[in-house]
């Protein structure tokens, strides 16, 4: 080419497509190589008959269920085996659907609590003007789009030092009334935690005994929905606890599918309120349909049921395990290296954060993120939420595909950090914005 392409407007010719493919690849060697970003939850490899069936059908649209009816039926698998998994009464009969990641699915749960939550006031003679989701103020950041686009009041409980997720006494002090319901996090986006689902469940039954609130609840299990099952199994967090509702859980997270891909089960039918789905009879037949999306690719969906039927629960098990074991030795070997002070360890879902203790240092996270970043690496720094912003943190998120191999030289990497910054004191210390960000 003797002119560079085009970026903000349609050219007037057109080019060979090998051309075109050059152009655009070659640009695209400037991003961060997917698979050293230890920032992303997103699923970074699959393998190679996975992406085989995922490209056989990047054509095949999700919505076409007549069209397509067994990519439709394997959806409906897919839901029946996550009903299952998570305990649901009625798995055989699963109401659920697949979304296009997390976000979605999270949107779909809380459109049906406040349904529900509306019909019982509108039932009873009660105003419905002021609902309110109470919930952790370490949520991601979808909650607080559901909130602000579906008018509910977001009661963002604050975090505490110590305390960096939604505790079971707090959640219930911040419900009254209006709440449609308490959102409880498998694996908080901060540290990896889980929120302690059970002791919100029984706080919300001290509740309704001393108020006769009865407070539904939703499980954000965006990861991990798909590691509690396989590595805490005697852990109760869903369908188990008779107060949660719904679940939803990131097929391209720890579902180990490429983005995106979301799904969202509710306990029974009566969770999902018939007023909230459309049945569409121009695609053929009655089709009915509860989603933000319409038209999107079915790829997803039979990549997700390649692994279902591939790994099994033995197979999860082993990968997820393999994951926590890495974890767990990067964030004791980062403990032991001196300045950093844990907030996980990576003992719930694969993911551990730390800060630097208190007292004077040379550097500061970001700092050490951008060097690891010059490596390649990408290890996010970022301040906590609302009550602790003044306290900056680091994320390690341990995927399928990062090996311990890998691990070893991210220690060494973070280690030459250490020892650079100790021989040049003249180094200023880079403050918040400097670095990319939660």
């Amino acid at each position: 080419m003797h002119e560079a392409a085009p970026r903000y407007q349609l050219p007037q010719g057109y080019m060979p497509a090998s051309t075109a493919y050059n152009v655009i690849h070659d640009e695209l060697a400037l991003d961060g190589m997917s698979r050293l970003n230890l920032a992303t939850f997103v699923t970074t490899w699959m393998e190679p008959e996975a992406r085989q069936l995922m490209s056989e059908t990047f054509d095949k649209n999700m919505i076409d269920k007549d069209e397509y009816p067994q990519t439709a039926e394997i959806e409906m698998r897919c839901v029946r085996i996550l009903a299952d998994l998570w305990h649901s009464p009625e798995a055989k009969e699963a109401t659920g659907c697949s979304t296009t990641g997390s976000s979605e699915a999270a949107m779909l749960g809380g459109m049906a609590l406040k349904w529900r939550w509306r019909a019982r006031r509108e039932a009873a003679g009660l105003s419905t003007d002021k609902p309110n989701l109470v919930m952790g103020a370490n949520v991601q950041v979808c909650w607080e789009k559901f909130c602000r686009y579906w008018e509910v009041e977001p009661r963002l409980v604050p975090l505490e030092d110590g305390l960096y997720h939604l505790g079971a006494e707090q959640a219930a002090q911040h419900c009254d009334e209006n709440t449609i319901g308490v959102v409880a996090v498998m694996g908080s986006t901060f540290d990896g935690s889980y929120e302690p689902a059970e002791e919100i469940c029984n706080a919300l039954d001290r509740l309704q005994e001393e108020t006769g609130l009865d407070i539904p609840m939703h499980i954000d299990g965006a990861s991990g929905a798909m590691i509690a099952p396989f590595l805490h199994a005697d852990l109760k967090w869903d369908f188990r606890l008779h107060r949660v509702k719904s679940i939803n859980a990131s097929g391209h997270k720890y579902g180990l599918v490429y983005p995106g891909v979301g799904w969202v089960v509710w306990r029974d039918k009566e969770q999902l309120p018939e007023e909230l789905i459309f049945h569409c009879a121009y695609l053929g037949g009655d089709l009915p349909n509860f989603a933000l999306n319409f038209s999107r690719p079915g790829n997803q969906v039979i990549g997700q049921y390649y692994n279902f039927v591939r790994l099994g629960r033995e197979g999860y098990r082993m990968i997820q395990q393999a994951c926590q074991d890495v974890a767990v030795y990067l964030s004791s070997e980062i403990e032991k290296m001196g300045p950093f002070q844990l907030l996980s360890r990576g003992t719930d879902i694969p993911v551990f954060a730390w800060r630097l203790k208190d007292g004077e240092h040379k550097f500061t996270l970001y700092d050490l993120a951008e060097h690891l970043r010059s490596r390649g690496w990408l290890v996010p720094a970022y301040p906590l939420p609302a009550n602790l912003e003044d306290i900056v943190i680091q994320r390690i998120v341990v995927k399928q595909g990062f090996s311990r191999d890998q691990a070893g030289l991210l220690l060494d990497d973070i280690r030459r950090g250490l020892e650079w910054f100790e021989k040049n004191p003249a180094h200023v210390p880079k403050t918040e914005g400097s670095q990319f960000s939660h």
